[in-house]
C-alpha cells in the first residue's frame, strides 16, 4: 500500500525520513505543466521526470532514498509511486491532491490550472 500524504503533511513526512537520507519530491508532470506551475525545493531534492519516461530513467532514482511523487491532482503520481514500489523502492509516498492541493495548502503563489 502506498502512503498518501497531503501537501500540508509533507514536512512531517520529510522529517520522518530520518536516517534514510535526503528525500526527493519526484514531479511526474509534463514540461508544459511545469512551465505553468512548479514547486520550490525546501528540505528535499526536487526531480522532474515526466510519468511516461520514468521506466527509462529509473537509474536516476535511488531506491534507498524516500521519494514523494507529485502530479497535477494525484492520479499519475499514484501510478508512479506504485510502479516504484513494485521495483523495490521502500520509502515511497504519493502527494494526494497534487500541485493543485499544494497551491491551496502550502503556497498560494503556485498557480492553479
Amino acid at each position: 500500500m502506498i502512503t498518501q500524504i497531503r501537501p500540508s503533511e509533507l514536512s512531517s513526512w520529510l522529517a520522518s525520513a530520518g536516517p534514510h537520507g535526503q528525500p526527493t519530491v519526484l514531479d511526474v508532470r509534463e514540461p508544459s505543466e511545469l512551465r505553468t506551475a512548479s514547486v520550490s525545493a525546501k528540505d528535499f531534492n526536487l526531480l522532474t521526470i515526466p510519468m511516461g519516461t520514468v521506466p527509462a530513467r529509473l537509474s536516476e532514482l535511488d531506491p534507498t532514498q524516500p521519494i514523494a511523487c507529485l502530479c497535477h491532482h494525484g492520479s499519475r503520481s499514484m501510478q508512479v509511486a506504485s510502479f516504484l514500489q513494485s521495483r523495490g523502492f521502500a520509502h515511497v509516498a504519493n502527494i494526494a491532491g497534487g500541485i493543485d492541493a499544494w497551491s491551496l495548502e502550502l503556497d498560494a503563489s503556485v498557480p492553479r490550472y
